[in-house]
């Protein structure tokens, strides 16, 4: 088992560099199952979730070369071929082949995503949308099985703005008969990222980032190269631990309008951002004031960054409230933050943390990939030497994170512990 060691205390300054957007990665890998030939995509993160995909794509009988972030797949030899469990489980965003694989081959069996535990997160939207483009969706043994003679456009209205189900439903529908009109859609750029591949592929699809998007189905989609987004939440995570332990931040690769709402927050907090083209500097700050979140769909405040900022609050002057109404159990870092000597109780679909606390080393457990983030950022703010555990979760989705931060001064190390030293079990 690994674990970060992280001593805190030290404060950052330098350049950090963001990577490709895990959010677009684990959903434009599954995309190129449905062209004819070669796609390629530069500028992937190098993170787990993507080497699980790319694992899952050869299974199915793809021929995947990923190389320094540029993934090249040719889909010419891919069958249709079940994926009920192994790597499968092992990320919420497979999801995306039942959709991919659906498009392609008119059939998929796909087992249930695992990924982080963060409450409910229901896949009946993308099941409705399944369902309206003709396919028959049954749950057989833990594994969702999808068929349909042919896939027929039709206008599908999601009852929740979803991400997840509003990309599977683009993907399945590209290749559809006839026109799909997706209503009440999600607006991330995640979407318009995968979109523009899509596009570039030979799709036709039109009001991507809007709430309705429409979508021409053609009969064959082609290889093409796309370069990735950066990522939005990577990019939120480094101006957060700029504004609590930096001595002046550049946060480079990354696009100001995408973290709009949390640039918003920052700077009601006493937060000085600088905006560039492509760039974000954040000087030293010397006091934060309390300021209340709530989380919503883009372009709201994301919940990605809710676990990351509760540390923040830990240190601005008075109460602060965070209520998460996208996920509703998504607050298990509170209790880390706790041990850590933070001011922080849960009233249902809330938090309220009153600071500033000084935060103390600890040993702590990351029980989902944000709340690792958070913690990470605890300990570089703790007295003494705080040790994280659980970090496969990190792993999912932050690239290099160890030499990131080491780059503008962390003293954080990842090294192997025995099993039995584990902790909170």
């Amino acid at each position: 088992m690994d674990v970060y060691k992280i001593r805190g205390g030290n404060r950052l300054q330098g350049t950090i560099k963001v990577s490709g957007a895990k959010n677009s990665a684990v959903a434009l890998i599954p995309a190129s199952i449905l062209a004819n030939s070669p796609v390629t995509i530069e500028g992937l993160p190098e993170i787990s979730d993507v080497l699980t995909l790319q694992s899952l794509l050869e299974e199915i009988g793809g021929i995947v070369n990923f190389h320094e972030g540029t993934m090249t797949i040719d889909p010419s030899e891919m069958i249709a071929m079940p994926l009920p469990n192994g790597d499968v489980k092992k990320l919420r965003a497979s999801y995306y082949l039942m959709g991919a694989m659906l498009g392609k081959f008119k059939k998929a069996v796909i087992g249930l995503p695992g990924g982080c535990h963060l409450g409910p997160r229901p896949i009946d939207q993308h099941i409705k949308g399944f369902e309206a483009l003709g396919a028959k969706v049954t749950n057989e043994h833990g594994a969702i099985y999808l068929r349909a003679d042919e896939l027929r456009g039709a206008k599908i209205y999601l009852d929740v703005v979803s991400v997840g189900a509003t990309i599977n439903i683009m993907l399945a529908a590209v290749l559809a008969k006839g026109q799909t009109i997706i209503e009440n859609a999600a607006k991330e750029p995640e979407i318009i990222d995968v979109a523009t591949l899509l596009t570039n592929m030979g799709a036709k699809i039109k009001g991507a980032g809007t709430n309705v998007i429409r979508i021409d189905g053609v009969d064959e989609l082609h290889g093409t190269n796309h370069t990735i987004i950066p990522d939005r939440i990577e990019a939120g995570t480094f101006m957060i631990m700029a504004a609590v332990a930096g001595n002046g931040v550049i946060i480079d690769n990354v696009i100001p309008f995408h973290v709009e709402a949390l640039t918003a927050k920052l700077r009601e907090m006493g937060v000085n951002v600088v905006e560039g083209e492509e760039q974000i500097y954040i000087p030293k700050t010397d006091k934060l004031h309390a300021v209340d979140v709530k989380t919503l769909v883009y372009p709201g405040f994301p919940t990605d960054l809710q676990q990351p900022f509760s540390v923040l609050l830990t240190q601005a002057a008075g109460s602060s409230i965070i209520t998460d109404t996208v996920y509703s159990a998504r607050f298990k870092q509170i209790d880390e933050l706790r041990r850590m000597n933070a001011d922080g109780r849960v009233e249902g679909r809330s938090v309220i943390l009153t600071g500033p606390t000084p935060l103390q080393a600890a040993t702590v457990r990351a029980t989902d990939l944000r709340a690792g983030a958070a913690l990470v950022i605890a300990g570089l703010i703790a007295e003494g030497e705080t040790e994280v555990q659980e970090i496969q979760h990190i792993e999912r989705g932050y690239s290099s994170l160890i030499q990131k931060l080491r780059g503008i001064g962390a003293d954080i190390s990842k090294v192997p512990v025995p099993e039995k030293a584990a902790v909170n079990k």
